[in-house]
């Protein structure tokens, strides 16, 4: 558990560099990389987040201390067991009577990064830090500037590797086969959360080590596009939104949308159906190297817009996806980022006017002339016999 690393190619030992230069460049002394996704793009390690601290201490390039990884005595074994018992990387394992943040701050201080009263250099912190972690650094730092780890990381994880490609490829390719089986589970008389069940099941099944969330929102509840489950009951005409994702052995996430009707749909929703669809393969179609985020979600925003639906589209376009579901970077108004090769994130639209609602998504991969999307199934009003 917490140990699972899919090989060189996806966590390649070069990180570790790069991330050094990286917080070079933002003018950041040191990362402080704790549990979570910043740690294991960097070092593969998916390390349990535990009230004992592990932390890996990349300095940066040109500190004159090398990076070490504080881990608790007991999590030792799982460590050296993981991609980053294979790097360059001393694991330094403390003791239940040892104080592991005055051992970080005290190699810090020895290497001049920090001094012993405190200093104006800037560490920077995993974004998803716990905040008692921070505050323990913040004791053992007190004037150390603090900005987020991401404002090194950022760049390296927006743009995905061809290996970080393939594996988001793999978990496309798992979520579109559960997504493959929902029309047999959509029936009436069965509850949303009946099915969430059997979705959740699924996606174990096809792949997945873990569910990260299941929406199953039928008839009115399809207009919320955040619902979880209910007890509501499926019935004929509803229509249905189904959002599903989980995260891949290899630690990469999925994420797919499709709309189902169970019986014959109103004619209205029909109509607006046939609308979002054009809209997210407008939307699709707009995403190459150099169009910025912001003319993505115009793209999608257009013909809903022109149609009289506009109002009833009231989120973002999409979302980055990698080791998390939701990342960087964000397909939404205000985003004047340009798009490059390799950065992946979701297309997904949406008009909920009340009484019913739909939502399409891919996650697609900006190419060099282009996109690719990671899903394959059909986008297509599914219809199950009611």
């Amino acid at each position: 558990m917490g140990t699972h690393s899919s090989g060189t190619e996806l966590y390649p030992a070069g990180r570790l560099d790069q991330a050094a230069a990286a917080a070079s460049r933002a003018g950041i002394g040191a990362l402080l990389l704790t549990p979570g996704p910043d740690l294991r793009y960097v070092t593969g390690y998916d390390a349990l987040p535990l009230e004992r601290l592990t932390c890996l201490v990349l300095p940066a390039t040109g500190s004159g201390l090398d990076p070490f990884m504080v881990v608790p005595r007991l999590e030792l074994a799982a460590a050296q067991a993981s991609a980053a018992g294979g790097l360059d990387l001393e694991l330094v394992p403390w003791q239940e009577t040892e104080d592991p943040y005055r051992l970080i701050a005290g190699r810090l201080t020895a290497a001049g990064i920090v001094d012993a009263v405190g200093s104006p250099d800037t560490i920077g912190v995993s974004d998803r830090m716990w905040a008692m972690t921070l505050l323990s650094f913040r004791h053992e730092l007190p004037e150390s500037g603090i900005l987020l780890a991401s404002t090194a990381l950022r760049g390296m994880r927006m743009r995905k590797s061809a290996a970080e490609v393939a594996a988001l490829r793999e978990a496309g390719a798992a979520i579109d086969r559960v997504h493959a089986r929902v029309p047999g589970w959509l029936r009436p008389g069965r509850t949303e959360r009946e099915v969430g069940t059997d979705i959740a099941d699924a996606i174990v099944a096809e792949g997945h080590v873990r569910t990260d969330f299941v929406i199953v929102a039928s008839g009115p509840n399809a207009a919320s596009p955040h619902h979880d489950l209910s007890d509501r009951v499926l019935g004929r005409g509803d229509a249905v939104v189904v959002d599903i994702g989980g995260t891949m052995p290899s630690g990469y996430c999925s994420d797919c949308t499709r709309t189902y009707a169970i019986g014959d749909p109103p004619a209205e929703f029909t109509a607006y159906y046939a609308v979002l669809k054009d809209a997210q393969e407008a939307a699709c179609a707009a995403v190459k190297p150099g169009v910025t985020a912001e003319e993505v979600d115009a793209a999608a925003r257009e013909p809903i817009t022109r149609a009289g639906f506009g109002e009833y589209f009231f989120h973002r376009t999409g979302h980055g996806i990698g080791l998390e579901s939701h990342e960087d970077p964000y397909i939404v108004t205000g985003n004047a980022e340009p798009l490059e090769a390799g950065m992946a994130f979701s297309v997904e639209p949406g008009i909920y006017p009340g009484p019913h609602g739909a939502r399409i998504e891919d996650i697609v991969v900006c190419t060099d002339d282009g996109c690719e999307r990671l899903n394959d199934g059909t986008r297509e009003l599914i219809v199950v016999a009611g």
